[in-house]
């Protein structure tokens, strides 16, 4: 009898142990499909229009790595493709043409949100960036780097796209 009782204890306990380890492995799967849901919610976001205190890449070499836009000058709602923004530098290199804090107009020539082309195709890019104008409507950069869409023809920065390496 004792040699049951202590045979019946062991397997309690192996079967405590293994209902434990499903248990936990189970807990395991609901937390790892839960994080690929938000995750895959995190990387299917809405893509908005370019608006205030958003971050854009500077894609020529005028000297900034990164501006805030501070308005864009063209509708209610925030810049797309191809608009004029006006834009505050928060990062630059040393020596550049422009320094931290200046203020410069910019055309966006990246935008993540999705924009329709006229054949039905749409154009979206994985970054939003910018190339630097001053108020005349040149850049200031003598080199834009990445694609530019050739959207910006219509907008007339027929310049921005010859100074371009590729057009999209």
């Amino acid at each position: 009898m004792a040699a049951s009782s202590s045979s019946s204890r062991l397997v309690r306990a192996v079967g405590r142990s293994l209902f434990n380890g499903l248990c936990n492995n189970a807990d395991g799967l609901m937390r790892s499909t839960h994080e690929m849901m938000c995750n895959h919610l995190l990387f299917q976001q809405q893509r908005t229009f370019i608006q205030m205190r958003t971050s854009l890449k500077v894609v020529d070499n005028s000297g900034a790595k990164r501006v805030a836009c501070i308005q864009a000058l063209k509708g209610k709602k925030g810049a797309r493709l191809g608009d004029t923004i006006v834009c505050s530098v928060k990062e630059a290199q040393p020596g550049g043409k422009v320094k931290k804090g200046e203020v410069h107009y910019g055309v966006v020539v990246r935008a993540a949100m999705p924009r329709g082309r006229c054949d039905g195709s749409e154009v979206k890019f994985d970054d939003n960036a910018v190339v630097l104008i001053n108020k005349h409507g040149e850049p200031i950069g003598t080199r834009v780097f990445g694609p530019v869409p050739h959207e910006l023809r219509k907008k007339k920065h027929v310049k921005i796209l010859s100074l371009a390496e590729h057009i999209a």
